[in-house]
């Protein structure tokens, strides 16, 4: 292209260099990366010809996502690696280009773990510091589900047992459909709610289903679980909104979601069942 030569890049390890990896820029010194035997190395020593452009920035037509990962790694020697399994591989392919050999063995031992993971891992609550350390931890939206019936006061009413294990056996399913894509987390260490469930994107509460409370009887009051099933679903969608950190969200699966809240106006009165809408909401977060 116009303005681009091919030229052999040296200098002191204090010297900054300015570099377009795919598209975005980055700006380090020539000290961080020539600390490693590795292709980069080569590069800013003057062992091989780069391509630079009219504007001084070292041209390297690899995946820019990653690169600030490797430039942390060639700094420090240790990096947080990405939780999903295509985030890894992609990353591993940019370390392999770069040939740095320690990395590509971090993560081809991370990639040998994932390959081992049970598939669905529910963390189960007992304290508040449990709590904080998953939600830290975790890129991914979050599902919590408290269950806590050992705080009830009164009698259930009629079919509150029977709600109270459908909000448990979805939350199961749940976990067995979204596992790897949401946290979720069941809360048994003592809130003042029964049955509730919370939905959190980026570290922020989304929305609240509360799925209990108190009736008054003839003499007495009494505890009346309920089973939202559509709403939960339809906050299940919501959340899925907050599954990528770096990207926007998913115009498809925006127009789903979208469905679903405009049908909560008055109650659920949409022709799509809530589950197949979370199915194919799904679907289209796959393709």
């Amino acid at each position: 292209m116009s303005g681009e030569q091919l030229t052999k890049i040296s200098g002191e390890p204090s010297n900054y260099v300015k570099l377009n990896i795919g598209g975005t820029l980055h700006y380090t010194t020539i000290g961080t990366l020539t600390k490693h035997n590795n292709r980069l190395q080569s590069m800013f020593s003057g062992k091989t010809e780069v391509v630079r452009d009219s504007d001084g920035f070292v041209i390297i037509e690899r995946n820019g996502k990653y690169f600030e990962t490797i430039l942390n790694f060639l700094r420090d020697g240790s990096v947080p690696l990405p939780e999903s399994k295509a985030e890894l591989t992609e990353l591993h392919a940019e370390a392999k280009y770069y040939m740095i050999q320690e990395l590509q063995n971090i993560i081809e031992t991370a990639l040998k773990k994932k390959k081992i993971q049970l598939k669905c891992v529910v963390p189960l609550l007992t304290s508040a510091e449990e709590e904080h350390l998953l939600f830290i931890s975790s890129r991914k939206p979050v599902i919590k589900l408290s269950c806590n019936r050992h705080n009830n006061k009164y009698s259930y009413t009629t079919n509150s047992d029977d709600n109270f294990l459908k909000n448990l056996e979805l939350f199961d399913k749940l976990s067995l459909q979204f596992g790897g894509r949401l946290l979720l987390i069941k809360d048994v260490f003592g809130t003042a709610e029964i049955c509730c469930w919370y939905f959190y994107g980026h570290s922020q509460k989304i929305a609240e289903v509360c799925c209990t409370s108190i009736v008054y009887g003839t003499d007495k009051k009494n505890t009346k679980v309920e089973y939202p099933k559509a709403r939960i679903f339809e906050e299940t969608l919501n959340v899925l909104l907050y599954e990528n950190f770096d990207k926007g969200p998913d115009a498809e699966l925006m127009k789903v979601t979208r469905g679903g809240i405009a049908a909560l106006g008055g109650g659920y009165h949409s022709d799509e069942d809530p589950e197949d809408r979370l199915e194919r909401a799904d679907r289209l977060r796959r393709k």
